[in-house]
């Protein structure tokens, strides 16, 4: 190939492969301790009416967090200002040990039932068969003829 340009040639150089690092990483959420949360609220509320604005700047918080953070510790629950995402979990409830057995015990009561009424019913289908079959070989017909 004939190139009129001279830095079209090859210069046989090989261009390293470099990973380059994402420029912007995943954000990750922000957890906040109870202790935390009431020493921003006390904060927040003993600040003057200009400084207010300055604690959330400060902090990177919403007045949404403040309101949030002081209605629960007005309403008394001091749990309420703890991460509901990051508490500990409340435990399963699980059902008595003698109710699991009831239940299993009627479950499998119940399933042999089934089965019984499955086989019943496949023995009338099988019967109404037979009969419609001897009636229609005998030449009479199930219903009655008319007069």
């Amino acid at each position: 190939m004939i190139s009129s340009n001279p830095s079209d040639e090859d210069t046989s150089e090989a261009v390293p492969d470099v990973a380059v690092p994402d420029p912007a990483p995943r954000p990750t959420r922000r957890s906040f301790t109870a202790t935390y949360k009431a020493r921003i609220v006390a904060e927040y509320e003993g600040a003057p009416h200009g400084e207010k604005s300055a604690v959330l700047r400060r902090e990177g918080l919403y007045h949404s967090h403040i309101k949030e953070w002081a209605s629960a510790r007005d309403a008394g629950a001091l749990s309420g200002l703890t991460d509901s995402r990051t508490s500990a979990k409340r435990p399963r409830k699980s059902a008595p040990p003698g109710e699991v057995a009831r239940l299993r015990a009627e479950n499998v009561r119940l399933t042999a039932r089934l089965a019984q009424t499955s086989a019943a019913l496949d023995i009338m289908g099988k019967a109404h068969v037979l009969l419609e079959m001897l009636s229609e070989s005998t030449g009479t017909s199930s219903q009655p003829p008319r007069s």
